[in-house]
């Protein structure tokens, strides 16, 4: 068995280490690294942010309220719009409150017309009357949601024919 004088020869189970060339090649892999890590990843991330709270924009286009003859019930209507990417949209909802409760939706329209021709009418203390119907021709106008009958009052719903509009 040789012997090798201490420092002169390799220590058994200690990893070597090597030199580490600098190239062009490893240069360039380094620049794609922080192009990624500083640029790319940053304005990927403001991007996908942006998109999700720009969704959220939501205005009052309109609205009205009519009050019950005996002063009892407040109905009132408002027409909002959503904007964003792929989901804008409008729609018109009628609701009715009677004094210090909250009010309880009991119409829903949808449409493509920025506003509706709609006409809300108390016929008596306990029945509600609205008329509705597209701003102008070639607008379309859906019902979504409707309630008949609330607390006592009966509401009815009529839908503006196409002949009388402009």
């Amino acid at each position: 068995m040789k012997l090798t004088p201490p420092g002169l020869g390799r220590i058994p189970f200690v990893r070597q280490r090597t030199a580490v060339l600098h190239t062009p090649f490893r240069f360039a892999r380094q620049r794609r690294r922080r192009a990624v890590l500083f640029g790319v990843l940053p304005l990927t991330l403001a991007a996908a942010i942006g998109t999700v709270l720009g969704c959220r924009d939501q205005t009052t286009t309109w609205s009205a309220e009519v009050r019950s003859p005996d002063g009892r019930w407040l109905a009132s209507a408002r027409t909002e719009e959503w904007g964003g990417p792929g989901t804008a949209s409008r729609a018109t909802s009628v609701f009715l409150k009677q004094g210090a409760q909250d009010p309880m939706e009991v119409l829903g329209f949808s449409h493509e017309a920025p506003t509706i021709h709609l006409t809300m009418t108390w016929l008596t203390p306990t029945h509600f009357d609205v008329t509705y119907g597209p701003e102008r021709r070639g607008d379309s106008v859906s019902v979504y949601f409707q309630v008949v009958k609330i607390a006592g009052i009966a509401i009815t719903l009529r839908r503006i024919p196409e002949t009388s509009l402009r």
